[in-house]
């Protein structure tokens, strides 16, 4: 069984998996962009504009975020799914308001914290304002950023673009309730003057500190939020002379906060995260037997560490070499096409756990363990919220 929870930031919703104590070569756990397709769709699957990894970290970080769209392809970052992410961990660990996480992406290090009311406030870093670190064909214009004129399905758009680890532009218009999102959008997302593909976002401005946008998301389409968008169309609207450095910024799902500090150059965004629910899929949702090998086992079998048996044999080879003389090696990262170093494994005892368990467990055993563990988990968030004890 694979178990996750879903979280929505604006209505923009994500599954979370928590792979924070895998130690498997498959830093993906087993989720191909096949199945991730499958499990994001709206009819067939559970639903989702993306899914989440909350993996250990490669570098000095305290964990690693994984995000894939909901069509399986893999962005460097998004803030409405950080801001997720920190209430999921807060949610599972317990931790209460002024909690930061240091948490790596493909954008870079970023810094959310749980804030008092229960929303979340992400250090998004600073934007990227070169054309080739956006990246964009789009020449740097007079207010500094990169800009220019496009043509757009026979229109011509007067654009701005940034980058926040990953490529936005933004088009300001007079109303943007009446653009065309469906054409222009798809048009915009995969325009030549962009190599990687784009985000793409339509922004009014209301007053000096007051933006309201719509959002097209590269290889997810329309969405109801986007928080890297927010923050890249506050830095564009700025740089145009449409708004100061801290607006609200509403979107489809609702408002968030950003603030470009001058002194650090960093942008801030604050704005809800919320729980849905929490739940286990199927095997059958995968379309085959996802336990037919020990790293799609590993994967869909999400437990404690308390709640694993405790292997009965575990590679003895390990303790033939002394810890000092085996350099540390990265399982996620070396071992892709298989373990390098099977006489000292660092992994062993995780994977001889889970085949322990596997072993010794029917598939009703497996559904009830994860059944029991998400009770337990949902139990206590409601308790920490409420103040008491559930009776």
């Amino acid at each position: 069984m694979l178990q996750f929870s879903k979280y929505q930031g604006l209505g923009n919703d994500f599954l979370m998996v928590d792979g924070r104590g895998s130690a498997g070569a498959d830093d993906s756990l087993g989720l191909t962009p096949e199945r991730i397709r499958r499990i994001c769709d709206r009819r067939f699957g559970v639903g989702a504009d993306g899914l989440i990894l909350a993996l250990p970290p490669q570098a000095d970080g305290e964990l690693r975020m994984r995000i894939f769209n909901a069509d399986g392809s893999e962005p460097e970052m998004c803030g409405n799914g950080i801001r997720c992410l920190a209430r999921f961990l807060a949610d599972s660990d317990g931790d209460a308001a002024g909690r930061r996480w240091q948490v790596e992406t493909l954008a870079g290090r970023i810094v959310p914290e749980l804030q008092e009311d229960g929303t979340v406030r992400v250090d998004m870093g600073a934007p990227f304002l070169a054309p080739e670190a956006v990246p964009t064909t789009l020449a740097r214009g007079e207010a500094g950023i990169p800009q220019g004129q496009l043509e757009v399905d026979g229109q011509m758009l007067a654009v701005g673009a940034a980058g926040m680890g990953n490529p936005h532009v933004v088009i300001p218009v007079d109303q943007v309730a009446a653009v065309d999102l469906e054409r222009l959008g798809a048009a915009l997302e995969v325009h030549p003057a962009f190599p990687a593909r784009t985000n793409v976002h339509f922004v009014q401005a209301l007053a000096p500190d007051h933006l309201v946008m719509r959002v097209w998301e590269r290889g997810a389409g329309p969405t109801l939020a986007c928080g890297t968008g927010a923050c890249a169309t506050l830095v564009v609207c700025h740089r145009l002379g449409l708004v100061e450095r801290s607006a609200r910024l509403d979107l489809p799902g609702g408002p968030l906060w950003i603030d470009w500090d001058q002194a650090s150059d960093h942008l801030f965004m604050t704005g809800p995260a919320e729980a849905v629910f929490d739940a286990v899929v199927t095997p059958a949702l995968w379309g085959d037997d996802p336990f037919g090998d020990d790293r799609a086992a590993a994967a869909c079998v999400s437990t404690s560490s308390a709640e694993l048996p405790t292997a009965t044999a575990t590679a003895t080879a390990t303790a033939a070499v002394p810890a000092a003389e085996v350099p540390p090696i990265d399982c996620a990262t070396a071992c892709v096409n298989g373990c390098i170093r099977p006489e000292a494994c660092p992994s062993a005892e995780a994977r001889s756990r889970v085949e322990a368990l596997l072993s010794s467990s029917s598939l009703d055993d497996l559904v009830a363990l994860a059944t029991r563990s998400l009770e337990a988990r949902t139990k206590a968030r409601f308790e920490r919220e409420m103040g008491r004890p559930l009776e």
